[in-house]
C-alpha cells in the first residue's frame, strides 16, 4: 500500500497553494456543485405534487439520470489516488469542524451555527469557498443536497440525522475509506469489456456498462451484515426463467428446521420439497424434526410468484455459489437500506437487465422474455458471449467530474483490511531489516 495521506501533505507543504486552490484534484468541481445545486434547485415544487408510485422501470430511470458515469472502469484506481491526495490537503489544513448535535436549521430563521454548516460544506466543496457565510438559504440546501447525493442520502436540503451523522465523520476516516477502496482494487483482476455489469455493494446499485457508459443502473439488496456477500469477478453465462430455488444447506439447517418444529406445514406453504440424493421426494412427515441436527436432504421451492428468486436468475459461476436475481418482496426496493439477503444480490427490474444481457439474440428481447415467464414454464437461456461482471466493495471514490463520494462502510471491513495491510508490510520490512539480515547471515 502506497503512503497516500504523506504523500498528500508533502505537495501541501512544497506547493504552498492558498486555501480552495490546490493543485490537487478539489473534492467537488465548480461545474459539478453549480449542475447540483440547479437540479436541486429545481426538485423543488411550487406547491406540492401528489407523489408518483414507485415501480422497478422509475426506480431504474431515476437512478440512471443521476450520471452515465460508471463507478468501476480502468480509471477509477487512478481517481480515488487523486480524491486521497485530495483529502489529505484538506487534513493538513486541520480537517472540518464538527456540527453540534443540537444545531437547528431553517429556511429564513437565523441560527448561531449557519455558518460553520457553511465552513463545513465549503471545505468539502459542497459549497462555494466565497459563500462561507450568511444565513441558512437556497445556497446552503442545495449544497446540502449536493453532499447528500454525495453520500447515498436522500436528497432532502435538510440536516437529517444521517446527513449530521455523515457531516461529522472525520477526513481521516474518508482518506482510510478511500485507502481501502484502492487496496481492493489492487487485489482485484478484471478484465473490462465493451459490456460489463458492475454491483458496488456499499451503494447498494448494479450498473451496466456498455462502450464506457452506463447503460442501466439498478436498486440492489445485498447481505445482511451478518452473511455478507463477497466480492469477486466471473462471467454471467445464463438466465434462468422461472427458476427453481435450491435452498443453501446453511438455511436448511438453521431456518428451515426452525420453521418445521414451530409449524409442521411450513414447507407446503411455502412450496417447498424434501429431496433424497437421488431427487426422490421425502415426505416431511418421515422426518424428525425435534431431534435433527444436520439434514441429510435437500430443499428445493417450486418456481411461482411465491419463489425467493422470482422469476428470474442470472448465473455468474463463481468459488462463492453465489448469483443475481429478482425477488418475490420487491417493495424491499423501496427501502434506502437494502443489506437483507443471505449473500446474493436481488436485483431491482431485473427483466431489463435480462434483456440488456440478451440484446444481441433476437429471439429474446423483452417481450419474449415477459412471455416466457408468463408460461410459468422453466427456461433456461444461454448467453453466445459470457459478459463480465465484478461485485466489488468500494467505501469511497472518485468520479470522472471529480466528485469524491462515500457510502457507510457497512461490512466494517475497510480497518481490518488497512490493519493487516499495515501488518504484512511490518512483517516483510523486519525481514528485509540489516539487523534481521545479519541474524539470517549467523544462522
Amino acid at each position: 500500500m502506497k503512503p497516500v495521506i504523506a504523500v498528500a501533505f508533502a505537495l501541501v507543504v512544497t506547493s504552498q497553494t492558498a486555501f480552495g486552490q490546490s493543485t490537487t484534484a478539489t473534492p467537488a468541481p465548480a461545474k459539478a456543485l453549480a449542475a447540483t445545486a440547479a437540479q436541486g434547485a429545481a426538485s423543488v415544487p411550487a406547491a406540492a405534487q401528489p407523489a408518483k408510485p414507485s415501480t422497478p422501470a422509475s426506480r431504474s430511470a431515476s437512478a440512471l439520470a443521476l450520471s452515465d458515469e460508471p463507478i468501476f472502469d480502468q480509471g477509477t484506481a487512478q481517481r480515488i489516488k487523486q480524491a486521497a491526495l485530495s483529502y489529505g490537503d484538506i487534513a493538513v489544513r486541520g480537517g472540518w469542524p464538527t456540527i453540534p448535535a443540537e444545531a437547528k436549521f431553517a429556511l429564513g430563521v437565523a441560527g448561531p451555527h449557519d455558518d460553520l454548516l457553511r465552513r463545513r460544506l465549503a471545505i468539502s466543496g459542497d459549497l462555494a469557498a466565497e459563500k462561507m457565510t450568511g444565513p441558512f438559504d437556497d445556497t446552503v440546501v442545495a449544497a446540502l443536497k449536493h453532499f447528500q447525493l454525495r453520500h447515498g442520502l436522500a436528497a432532502t436540503g435538510t440536516l437529517t440525522p444521517r446527513t449530521l451523522a455523515a457531516l461529522n465523520v472525520p477526513v481521516a476516516k474518508r482518506i482510510q475509506q478511500l485507502e481501502a477502496s484502492l487496496e481492493r482494487l489492487a487485489n482485484m483482476p478484471f478484465t473490462f469489456g465493451p459490456r460489463y455489469v458492475v454491483v458496488n455493494i456499499p451503494a447498494t446499485y448494479a450498473e451496466a456498462i456498455e462502450n464506457d457508459k452506463v447503460v442501466r443502473r439498478y436498486r440492489v439488496i445485498v447481505g445482511k451484515t451478518e452473511k455478507p456477500s463477497p466480492t469477486l469477478t466471473a462471467e454471467i453465462t445464463t438466465i434462468n426463467l422461472n427458476p427453481t430455488w435450491t435452498v443453501p444447506a446453511s438455511i436448511a439447517k438453521n431456518e428451515i428446521v426452525a420453521h418445521m418444529r414451530k409449524d409442521p406445514g411450513y414447507l407446503g406453504r411455502m412450496h417447498m420439497q424434501l429431496l433424497d440424493a437421488h431427487d426422490g421426494v421425502i415426505d416431511p412427515a418421515s422426518v424428525d424434526w425435534a431431534s435433527l441436527k444436520e439434514p441429510n436432504f435437500t430443499v428445493r421451492q417450486e418456481s411461482g410468484s411465491w419463489n425467493a428468486l422470482g422469476s428470474v436468475r442470472i448465473d455468474m459461476p463463481n468459488s462463492y455459489s453465489v448469483y443475481m436475481h429478482d425477488t418475490n418482496q420487491k417493495n424491499l426496493f423501496t427501502d434506502d437500506y437494502r443489506f437483507d439477503s443471505h449473500g446474493c444480490a436481488r436485483v431491482d427490474n431485473v427483466r431489463d437487465l435480462a434483456a440488456w444481457l440478451t440484446r444481441d439474440m433476437p429471439q429474446w428481447g423483452r417481450p419474449e422474455i415477459d412471455a416466457a415467464i408468463a408460461t410459468g414454464q422453466r427456461t433456461d437461456i444461454h448467453l453466445p458471449k459470457k459478459v463480465p461482471v465484478a461485485w466489488i466493495y468500494l467505501t469511497g471514490w472518485m468520479s470522472r467530474d471529480q466528485t469524491i463520494q462515500f457510502r457507510n462502510d457497512i461490512y466494517d471491513q475497510d480497518a481490518q483490511l488497512l490493519e493487516a495491510t499495515a501488518e504484512e508490510a511490518a512483517f516483510f520490512n523486519q525481514a528485509a531489516s540489516p539487523a534481521a539480515t545479519e541474524r539470517r547471515k549467523v544462522d
